[in-house]
């Protein structure tokens, strides 16, 4: 495609924070539609964006919208069946995480992109950080030898977003009502999926999960909206503070995650390590601090051969930054999410312009996502480890 690639966005508010990405990529994506259920949303976006066609039905955006490409930012229960919905009408779609709820609409997202042959690819923006991508650029020149474990933690205190000011359920809200297990794997898998290879060389293979009770989110509620509100009754709220789930590769490399959404304590957005057999990283435990990295040959040693000190990743960067943030770290430096915001749309629509693979694309997907469902049937089971499908069918063998 030697033209710009026609973007619509689905969902203004999240929509939103990708207004500094679009601005920067104007020579290869064009903004053209807006679809939200308020108008005064829609209109603000016309406001920044003149010319572009707002609609508030999506069914009339994907019949009547003039684009290429629908960037899906709604609430998470909607993913799929929109994601769907835009490759059945012929547009290319980039999705917000998570994407499917169940195996189910996993395995029908798959399908419909397999039928379509059109672009599909998944918002993990976290996979772009930069000591992320440096870290898999290791992985991929070997440093690291060959990966044993890896563990990532998305602890973001979101107690805020459960309630409105009212003291009513948000659609968040609702979610930690009902669901009782991982439900926001993504930004902990996503990094660590690419460094394991997986649907490359390697494969989720299985998975339990432990989820702690609720505490934080409690004293929360009764602080700000007093002692008698309904959600402090017991029983009411099905996930718990923590939710920490283990994976099995299918070489025997081992995951952790941590999915923590209510507990007090700033954010961090690095919580990550690996571990192979010729070095091992562990990220910054909070904003600001280096990441640490000791790799064989590299790093210090004491009088047996070990490893004795670990090195700042930072002092590495010369060396092993990934190359796509070597070009590129300028205009990514000024997005949000580390710069993932920028990353994720370049990615989708190089993808759409010059006829490649994304970068995460609907296997990935499906797999990430499939934590979700599979989560809760291990909580169900009481901790026992449950199967995730090979959304490849095979093809990660090569």
């Amino acid at each position: 495609m030697e033209r710009r690639v026609k973007l619509a966005v689905l969902g203004g508010n999240r929509g939103q924070a990708f207004n500094a990405a679009l601005g920067l990529l104007r020579e290869e994506v064009e903004l053209t539609c807006i679809c939200d259920l308020s108008g005064e949303t829609i209109a603000s976006w016309q406001a920044r964006f003149p010319g572009i066609r707002g609609y508030a039905d999506y069914a009339d955006m994907l019949e009547t919208g003039d684009c290429d490409a629908v960037f899906i930012a709604t609430p998470i229960a909607q993913h799929a069946g929109q994601a769907i919905a835009a490759l059945r009408a012929g547009k290319h779609v980039l999705c917000e995480v998570y994407a499917a709820d169940t195996i189910d609409e996993a395995w029908a997202l798959v399908e419909a992109v397999e039928q379509s042959g059109l672009v599909y690819m998944l918002a993990e923006n976290y996979c772009y950080l930069r000591a992320n991508m440096a870290v898999l650029n290791m992985v991929q020149s070997g440093v690291f030898g060959d990966i044993t474990f890896a563990e990532g933690a998305y602890v973001h205190d979101c107690r805020r977003l459960r309630l409105d000011e009212r003291g009513a359920l948000t659609w968040r809200g609702e979610q930690l009502r009902r669901f009782r297990g991982n439900s926001y794997p993504t930004h902990s898998l996503g990094p660590i999926a690419r460094w394991l290879g997986v649907n490359r060389t390697d494969r989720l293979v299985r998975s339990a999960t432990f989820v702690s009770r609720t505490g934080s989110l409690l004293h929360y509620i009764a602080d700000r909206y007093g002692a008698d509100h309904p959600a402090l009754q017991p029983g009411f709220w099905a996930h718990g503070d923590t939710v920490t789930t283990v994976v099995e590769t299918a070489s025997g490399a081992l995951a952790t995650l941590r999915f923590d959404g209510d507990s007090a304590r700033p954010h961090n957005m690095a919580g990550y390590s690996l571990q192979g057999t010729k070095g091992a990283y562990l990220s910054g435990r909070y904003e600001g601090e280096d990441g640490l990295v000791w790799l064989e040959g590299i790093g210090q040693t004491d009088e047996y051969g070990q490893a004795a000190e670990w090195d700042r990743l930072s002092a590495l960067y010369d060396r092993f930054e990934h190359p796509a943030w070597r070009r590129y770290k300028e205009q990514a430096q000024r997005t949000g999410h580390g710069g993932g915001d920028f990353f994720v749309l370049r990615d989708f629509v190089a993808a759409i312009r010059e006829g490649t693979p994304p970068p995460i694309d609907v296997y990935d997907a499906a797999a990430w996502s499939a934590v979700v469902p599979v989560s809760a049937e291990s909580v169900r089971r009481g901790g026992a480890p449950v199967e995730i499908p090979d959304f490849t069918r095979g093809r990660w063998r090569g």
